[in-house]
């Protein structure tokens, strides 16, 4: 939504004809063909704009007035590639400062954030003005992401900026911020592991694995329906299944939920994918499967996995087919 003060510059707009500094130009209008099948009805203001908009562009003129004109181009339609695309050439025609263009976009992504366009011009501009830009451009996503976490455009501008311009030491802490405002923010998850796989000051994924499994098992004790903490514990051990399945930190989280029998979906299919690669479940994992209310004629005898499946088929009925194709795969196997 435009703000109040574009709504009023709009209002206030003077048609290009009226402005004695565009007497010399003639417009071009747009050529649809002698009978277009279904002709736009443009707003007048639109329409000369972007006559005069294709007048400079075809002469290629790069002058303070062609930015100008740009500027109310854009704010008219932030979606034209064009537009956007002959702003840059004259910005670098006129070697103008770059910082005011990041001010520029900033303005325009208040009412228009998710443009492809937009985002594509705030990289260009970052890449001219290299590292003094950094934190300006982490800031700046960090303002679209307090409105809108999960704005993909701005994750991936930050993700850029962090591995093109630097950045990294404030980030983990980011991530535990936006964690303790929501710890369902798949986001941020997705961005801690961004972080401490790619960042040059954490030594990598190994390194970090025992700090990060003690903070990810308290939050999936803490919230065991948050989907989100258990794929990133998983991912903990990417390539390691070994490490993932001998870890006693995983099989005790799991276990502790299990036995709080309340929200347990997610330990339980954890359970499950431990235990087809190689864990070895002890009685009291039995036990409690056996607790959440198998069914008699569901039971599998000694087959744990089997058991679990058909647990899960019932508390998981979205995912019933899912799990029931598992059990099958299960059989298939023995």
């Amino acid at each position: 939504m435009a703000s109040s003060s574009s709504d009023e510059e709009f209002r206030q707009w003077i048609p290009f004809r009226q402005r004695p500094e565009w007497s010399d130009v003639k417009p071009l209008p747009q050529d649809d063909g002698p009978s277009p099948v279904v002709p736009i009805a443009y707003k007048d203001s639109f329409v000369e704009t972007m006559d005069y908009f294709r007048a400079l562009y075809h002469g290629d003129e790069r002058s303070f007035r062609a930015l100008s004109l740009t500027s109310e181009a854009i704010q008219l339609n932030p979606g034209n590639y064009t537009v956007w695309h002959f702003r840059r050439l004259i910005l670098e025609a006129l070697e103008v400062d770059l910082q005011n263009e990041l001010d520029f976009t900033e303005a325009v992504a208040r009412g228009n954030s998710k443009n492809y366009q937009l985002w594509h011009h705030r990289r260009w501009i970052a890449e001219k003005l290299g590292t003094i830009a950094t934190s300006k451009e982490l800031e700046f996503t960090r303002k679209i992401l307090s409105l809108d976490a999960k704005h993909y455009h701005a994750w991936s501008h930050r993700q850029w900026v962090l591995q093109t311009l630097g950045g990294w030491d404030d980030e983990l802490s980011y991530c535990d911020e936006l964690l303790e405002e929501d710890i369902f923010n798949n986001s941020a998850w997705n961005q801690r592991y961004f972080v401490i796989t790619n960042s040059p000051l954490h030594g990598g994924l190994k390194a970090m694995r025992t700090s990060e499994v003690s903070y990810t098992v308290k939050a999936v004790i803490a919230y065991p329906e948050n989907e989100s903490s258990w794929r990133y514990l998983r991912g903990l051990y990417k390539d390691d299944n070994h490490s993932w399945v001998n870890d006693a930190q995983v099989s005790s989280a799991c276990l502790k939920v299990l036995s709080a029998k309340n929200n347990y979906v997610f330990a339980l299919s954890t359970l499950l994918d431990l235990i087809c690669h190689g864990f070895q479940p002890n009685q009291e994992f039995r036990d409690i499967v056996d607790a959440l209310g198998t069914p008699d004629s569901d039971r599998q005898g000694s087959d744990l996995a089997k058991s679990i499946c058909s647990v899960l088929e019932r508390v998981d009925p979205i995912r019933a087919n899912y799990w029931r194709w598992r059990r099958s795969k299960l059989s298939q196997a023995v």
